[in-house]
């Protein structure tokens, strides 16, 4: 399917979603304050942008997040890149990975809160949390699935130091598995971003619970919607940016 038409059946799909929506909201069913419809979306937009809340709130989100998707992303990359070249780590961490990997990341807000208090720092070190777990086991993979002809036939041209490997052959081949990784990181951490907001951290997540305790669900809906829109933006810059990353691939 041409790229052309897959967009076009995906607007249609979203277009069709929302009519429906619409129609159920509209036909009295479900109460309207329980269910908003989709039209009411816009005047709740507007509304919040003219009393300063919803920039307000974006912006709180996205610096505590862009800190967690970087930090989590950088250790959990270097991480698995160094478990996967080295035998011994990799033995060595191995029941630590097994132990704390089930944890969820709202697990630690206890820990956040005593060790960074009600602050950004606590929420970006939950979603870092998150984050870290994907790339590390990404990375990991990615460069433990490498070709050992590649790194065979790279010494024989002299390339021999474990820096010279990394460079010349891990990365590029590695390079697909560890992007497939970041980008399922980027949308996880949207995902935790509300719940690292739960305890009084200013953002999305905390207007949301504030709309829900005065019944205000156009309010929260608004800002499922702003969520999905900012992962919907970082997610096609990601993928610009993949592109020319792995441009040599083509």
């Amino acid at each position: 399917m041409k790229p052309a038409t897959s967009y076009t059946y995906s607007a249609l799909g979203l277009i069709a979603f929302l009519l429906l929506w619409e129609a159920i909201a509209q036909s009295g069913w479900i109460e309207t304050h329980l269910l908003p419809p989709p039209s009411t979306l816009p005047q709740t937009l507007a509304s919040e942008i003219s009393l300063g809340i919803w920039q307000t709130m974006i912006w709180a989100s996205l610096r505590h997040y862009t800190v967690g998707f970087f930090v989590g992303s950088l250790l959990g990359v270097c991480l698995g890149i160094i478990v996967a070249m080295c035998p011994r780590v990799a033995a060595s961490q191995a029941w630590l990975a097994r132990v704390f990997r089930p944890i969820p990341p709202l697990a630690w807000i206890p820990f956040a809160i005593i060790w960074f208090g009600i602050s950004q720092t606590a929420a970006a070190f939950i979603i870092s949390i998150g984050i870290f777990w994907i790339n590390y086991f990404t990375a990991m993979s990615a460069v433990q699935t490498v070709d050992k002809d590649l790194v065979e036939v790279a010494r024989a041209f002299g390339h021999r130091s474990t820096s010279a490997i990394l460079r010349t052959v891990i990365l590029p081949a590695a390079a697909p598995g560890i992007f497939s990784g970041l980008r399922a990181g980027l949308g996880q951490g949207w995902m935790t971003v509300v719940a690292a907001e739960l305890f009084g951290i200013a953002g999305i997540g905390q207007r949301m619970i504030e709309a829900s305790g005065l019944l205000a669900s156009e309010v929260v809906i608004l800002y499922m919607f702003s969520i999905a829109a900012l992962y919907g933006l970082s997610d096609f810059a990601f993928i610009k940016v993949q592109k020319q990353v792995l441009n040599w691939q083509r």
